[in-house]
């Protein structure tokens, strides 16, 4: 493996782990505020703030969504995905416990990436199915049952 793959490896590594500490806070900060709705909003409109004062910093404004105009419709639907898998986490972390709610998301993931990379969905590049990829994705399924024992 090259240094390059390795370092981009981690650094997912290091993001998945900071969602492991996402789902929490946030289910917190819904039992404080009596709605888990209300509590992904409040979390989403954060990150709305920091991104937009990130863009404005880089020298970005409106000139760097001139182009949406030509963006496919399901492009923009990753906000709408990212909020529901907020409200999702939210509700299931208090019944399921982090370990069990991100092992039922992440192989609810890898059934949806199987798909999308055999079809070559999303305008990707095909690529086969193989039983080890098969596989890999049946043991997360295992460790979801294994988890919530």
């Amino acid at each position: 493996m090259s240094i390059a793959v390795f370092a981009v490896i981690l650094s997912i590594v290091l993001v998945g782990a900071t969602l492991a500490m996402q789902a929490p806070a946030n289910a917190v900060l819904a039992r404080a505020l009596g709605d888990p709705v209300a509590a992904a909003a409040l979390s989403f409109g954060i990150g709305f703030v920091i991104l937009s004062v990130i863009v404005l910093l880089r020298g970005g404004g409106p000139a760097k969504f001139a182009a949406l105009n030509s963006v496919p419709w399901w492009a923009l639907s990753g906000g709408a995905l990212g909020a529901l898998w907020v409200l999702a986490a939210i509700l299931a972390v208090p019944r399921l416990g982090v370990v069990t709610m991100f092992s039922a998301m992440i192989f609810g993931q890898l059934i949806a990436a199987l798909l999308i990379d055999r079809i070559g969905g999303f305008g990707l590049q095909p690529r086969d199915l193989n039983p080890s990829r098969l596989l890999a994705v049946a043991l997360v399924g295992v460790g979801v049952m294994l988890s919530h024992r």
